[in-house]
């Protein structure tokens, strides 16, 4: 078990990466708890601004200088050895924590509700902080987006109520003690950390295991990693409360009759002995009526009335770079998506099929990392097959050297639909050759695809 801190032990605070959303999540909350922040990242970002505004102190371009006389220093896993201010601080033997490790302290005392799972963690903790500030609780929360409804991805809130997105890519979720457990799903997914799929499940377990004495686990039946998990649970903790949810008989709380009505997406929901309901989203496809139903089982725990949970769901209008549209021209709609991992696209190619209708759907696609495409290329290709034209990027490596042999090309020639290998440079002016009024373009990864949207638009607008 990892060392617990509480805020005040941790006196002045500097950190790295600090325009990053993970760590500026931790920032906001620290600067609202009245904690003396400073910071540094690599790159001049609108955030650092806000940052400033807020009281924090900080530095573009890294120096040993820049830590000055702080006494902690915070870091995300992507700073290593090299970084001069993390050089500086091991050498002066500083207190370094882990972003996760940061947040942990900064949420000490309240009552955590942290959301996990290899996909949707992100929607669901927004779904579940839009829903419990629509019920007047002033939840705080740090999220891995920027929400609409919430105006930004970290806020303390007036309320004893702390909803987090806990990231299993580098188990990191391990440093939080959550008082209610969400598990959306349990793939196969960052084996560059892990090695194997055991060890992410593994993982997971652990996650659970920090639970509390009458602690909530909630976890999707519909999914076999996250069910087996809530069937583990439930034999080895017995002193928990565990409850699923899903379009599966074998659910606690079971999603009924799903159907799109224009832009709006809804399901029935049957509980309990009799007990029901309706869920009404804003938001396409079946995978968010499953990030709904988690969210209502938060919410019910949290004392909402049912009528209050849903209503507040429904108020939910995304979150950025999920299913997020960038715009319209020459009548073709532009959605932008984080999908990075074959089940992300795929549900994600589903909602497009449900908003398209009659329209054909184009995507271009950017794989995220070497090892993931090494692991999954034909998976890809059979989801990115659901599109009528994919079109395919050169790998974005984030953090990783090039593997011999993998790349783009393994996904595209694949496919099974329209496409193949395309340029940042080409690809908009291909896409706006193919798409007609009524069709929509998706961009889908978590590179710098997102860049290629207003090009795209620009280039239909062009054509029309």
């Amino acid at each position: 078990m990892q060392q617990k801190h509480s805020l005040p032990e941790l006196g002045r605070v500097h950190l790295l990466g600090i325009g990053g959303v993970g760590v500026s999540a931790v920032a906001r909350i620290m600067l609202a708890r009245g904690v003396q922040v400073s910071g540094t990242d690599a790159k001049d970002l609108p955030v650092l601004r806000e940052l400033a505004q807020l009281g924090a102190r900080v530095h573009v371009g890294y120096d040993a200088g820049n830590l000055g006389d702080v006494d902690t220093v915070v870091i995300s896993s992507v700073v290593k050895d090299g970084n001069p201010e993390y050089d500086e601080a091991r050498r002066r033997g500083l207190r370094i924590l882990h972003r996760s490790e940061g947040l942990a302290a900064a949420m000490d005392g309240d009552l955590v509700v942290a959301v996990a799972g290899t996909h949707g963690k992100t929607t669901t903790t927004s779904l579940i902080a839009v829903m419990l500030r629509h019920a007047g609780l002033s939840p705080s929360f740090a999220i891995g987006a920027n929400v609409a409804g919430l105006g930004v991805n970290a806020e303390l809130g007036e309320g004893r109520i702390f909803v987090a997105e806990a990231d299993e890519s580098d188990a990191s979720f391990l440093n939080y003690r959550p008082d209610v457990a969400v598990v959306t799903n349990i793939e196969a997914d960052h084996l560059d950390h892990y090695g194997t799929a055991e060890a992410v499940h593994e993982s997971f377990h652990r996650f659970a295991g920090l639970l509390p004495e009458d602690g909530l686990l909630v976890c999707c039946a519909d999914d076999p990693g996250s069910h087996a998990l809530a069937t583990r649970m439930r034999r080895e903790r017995p002193d928990l409360r565990v409850q699923t949810y899903g379009f599966s008989d074998a659910a606690d709380r079971r999603l009924v009759d799903a159907s799109a009505d224009g832009l709006r997406y809804g399901c029935d929901l049957e509980w309990g002995s009799g007990e029901e309901g309706s869920l009404d989203l804003a938001v396409p496809g079946d995978h968010n009526l499953l990030n709904a139903a988690a969210a209502f089982a938060v919410g019910l725990d949290c004392g909402l009335e049912p009528g209050e949970a849903t209503r507040g769901l429904a108020a939910f209008s995304g979150a950025a770079r999920r299913f997020e549209l960038r715009g319209e021209a020459g009548g073709v709609r532009v959605y932008d998506d984080y999908a990075h991992h074959p089940t992300e696209v795929l549900a994600a190619l589903r909602a497009a099929r449900a908003v398209a209708g009659e329209g054909r759907v184009h995507v271009l696609f950017q794989p995220h990392l070497f090892s993931r495409t090494r692991e999954f290329w034909r998976a890809f290709a059979d989801a990115l097959s659901l599109a009528d034209t994919a079109l395919v990027l050169d790998i974005y490596p984030a953090r990783e050297e090039p593997l011999p042999g993998v790349t783009s090309a393994l996904v595209a020639d694949a496919l099974n639909t329209a496409g193949g290998l395309a340029t940042a440079a080409g690809a908009p002016e291909r896409l706006a050759g193919i798409a007609r009024p009524g069709d929509l373009v998706m961009t889908v990864g978590a590179g710098d695809v997102t860049e290629a949207g207003p090009a795209i638009l620009a280039a239909l607008a062009g054509r029309a």
